[in-house]
């Protein structure tokens, strides 16, 4: 029993190994989609604390381009005259996101760069662009004013083009920049980037910008401001218009870009909801991720694998020691502690996997259920057996046992009722005493039956010689014959036959067989037995000159329980447990039974057993050996 409990829980384990394992490789090939949509559903359900924005965007939006003659084309006057106004307002830097490449008109660039050149840390901006690869900066009239120059891309997933994450860092060739929030947060705070080896993270005065281990791009992710929190937006028409809007400038950093949807320079965010939001917004965003110190960082993957096979290792336990619906509850816990982990490390600013640890807790409580079901299933059938046996165990014992106790209770009876001699005392002792024997002969034979079929007992083998055995049998059932005048014909049998097996179930299956054949024939018939070789085989026959079966009936004879038109019609009580035990006798010894019957030509019962290699090898040997 221990080592068939340690073989159940070592497949236990291993299926639960085998369901974390789908998971997290599963989660890692096609989670990438579900921890999107799980991470922007968080972000629109949490709402962070409210904060002051330090940052302010200058709009170049669909109001200032339609005010503008030619558009973009001529923004460079308009763009001289908003960002001398901010300047006068003593903002703590300005980032023109802006083209500023080209030449223009020169009085118009002689204006926008003597504007530029009176602006405190002025950052400009600057993309990577070509094959190979090449910065592409502002016009040298302008960079001469600039304090720094900060390149303009983000980084949408790939998945869903959402803009989760900007890379602080950016390369063509050797040549690097930083990004623009990261130019301005610098400009901002009057310190220095430093850069740490071989670690990844960036410190601005007090300020650590965290980055993942190896990433030489820095990136970062973008905790965008809330719906209901907007970054302060003035339009430039409408600061042209009323110079006294610039005093929303003042202590802030401002970003110059354009907003119109008509530019096209628009991504989207978690915020968006189908709605995009123009690039000069998320560089303000990010300038407030650093501002406020709110970096979203990622989890350590092997933390993440580690919290994944904890929610396996519960379930399993759950539907390993939890009674009933008890394991359900715990199962419904674990898929719970699944998806609410991510949404808890999120409020703390840790941005942890929804795929992997949903996908452990789904695979493995679906594993532990499904095999917690299953053996729940097993022992309700193994239950469900046992109780068959035993309530066959009592049919047998309420009808095989019945003839011997008859004649011990009647045998008893004379003896005490009536006055014997002492000879017919010593015969009545001596049939009590043989039926005992053979009462308890049955029994023996009836157990050791049930636990060759459950697997518990291991077949006796020993050489039968077939003749003495057959010949004992048809002795013994001589007297039930002579009752009913039926005959008893034995043909000759050779006797070199032998078979191999356990002897007292081998003399139990012809016994009960003759037995049959007598109590299902009617009065004045001839039962036939017979023995012979054929094919390496012996054939050990007994054919009676009853009313016979059909074709049906035969099929279901060796069932349990199963009263032929035979046994009704003779009048003769039976279960059907004897032929089902000779079944599994003839099968346990290698054998088979076939039997021939036609309704009013008799039925034919032949055993077909295995012979033996050489003649009888002595004395039998002891019973049966029980495993252990």
């Amino acid at each position: 029993m221990e080592r068939k409990g340690w073989k159940s829980t070592a497949w236990y384990v291993g299926l639960l190994a085998a369901a974390f394992a789908v998971a997290v490789a599963g989660s890692a090939k096609f989670g990438a989609e579900l921890d999107n949509y799980a991470y922007d559903y968080m972000f629109r359900l949490y709402q962070p604390k409210p904060w002051t924005p330090q940052s302010a965007i200058l709009a170049i939006d669909e109001v200032t381009l339609a005010a503008v003659r030619g558009g973009m084309r001529g923004i460079r006057t308009p763009l001289a005259e908003g960002v001398r106004l901010v300047a006068a307002a003593r903002p703590k830097a300005v980032v023109i996101d802006v083209t500023l490449h080209d030449e223009g008109d020169p009085a118009e660039d002689a204006a926008l760069a003597g504007a530029f050149c009176a602006t405190p840390n002025l950052v400009l901006a600057s993309l990577v662009m070509g094959n190979p690869l090449r910065w592409d900066d502002p016009n040298p009239r302008f960079l001469r004013c600039a304090a720094a120059v900060g390149h303009v891309h983000a980084q949408p997933d790939e998945n869903d083009s959402v803009t989760r994450s900007i890379p602080l860092l950016e390369f063509a060739g050797r040549d690097r920049r930083w990004a623009l929030a990261l130019e301005a947060f610098r400009l901002s705070r009057g310190a220095p980037i430093e850069e740490f080896y071989p670690q990844t993270s960036l410190r601005v005065g007090s300020t650590l910008i965290p980055a993942r281990p190896g990433d030489q791009f820095r990136v970062m992710r973008v905790r965008y401001v809330p719906p209901g929190m907007r970054i302060p937006s003035v339009s430039l028409k409408d600061l042209l218009e009323t110079p006294a809007l610039a005093g929303r400038f003042t202590g802030k950093v401002v970003f110059v870009g354009v907003t119109a949807l008509e530019m096209g320079d628009r991504l989207f965010t978690p915020y968006a909801s189908g709605r995009s939001t123009s690039g000069i917004e998320i560089h303000a965003n990010a300038f407030e991720t650093m501002a406020q110190g709110l970096f979203l960082t990622d989890v350590w993957d092997p933390w993440v694998w580690l919290f994944s096979l904890g929610l396996v290792v519960a379930a399993g336990l759950s539907f390993r020691y939890l009674p009933g619906w008890w394991a359900y509850a715990g199962g419904l816990l674990v898929l719970a502690a699944a998806q609410a982990a991510p949404y808890i490390f999120f409020t703390r600013l840790r941005v942890f996997s929804f795929a992997t640890p949903a996908s452990a807790a789904w695979f493995g409580t679906l594993t532990a259920a499904a095999y917690y079901t299953l053996v729940v299933r097993r022992n309700w059938h193994i239950e469900q057996s046992a109780r068959e046996r035993y309530q066959q165990a009592m049919h047998f014992v309420t009808h095989e046992m019945r003839t011997p106790l008859s004649s011990i209770q009647g045998s008893s009876e004379l003896i005490s009722r009536y006055p014997l001699t002492e000879e017919k005392r010593k015969q009545i002792a001596q049939l009590i005493n043989s039926e005992s024997k053979r009462l308890a002969k049955m029994v023996e034979i009836f157990l050791s039956v049930e636990r060759l079929s459950a697997g518990q007992m291991e077949l006796k083998r020993e050489a039968i010689a077939v003749k003495p055995t057959v010949e004992g049998c048809v002795d013994r059932i001589r007297l039930l014959a002579e009752r009913k005048r039926i005959a008893i014909r034995l043909e000759p049998i050779p006797e070199e036959l032998t078979l191999t097996g356990d002897r007292e179930l081998m003399e139990y299956a012809c016994y009960n067989l003759l037995t049959n054949a007598v109590k299902y024939s009617p009065r004045d018939t001839e039962v036939t037995v017979s023995a012979g070789k054929a094919e390496g085989r012996i054939r050990i026959a007994v054919k009676d000159q009853g009313i016979g079966m059909d074709q049906k009936e035969v099929k279901h004879i060796f069932q349990k329980f199963y009263r032929t038109k035979k046994a009704e019609e003779s009048g003769e009580a039976g279960t059907g447990i004897g032929l089902s035990i000779v079944q599994q006798i003839v099968e346990q010894h290698g054998g088979q039974i076939e039997v021939a019957s036609q309704p009013g030509a008799g039925s034919c019962f032949t055993l077909v057993m295995p012979a033996a290699a050489g003649r009888p090898l002595g004395p039998p040997v002891p019973s049966a050996v029980q495993r252990h």
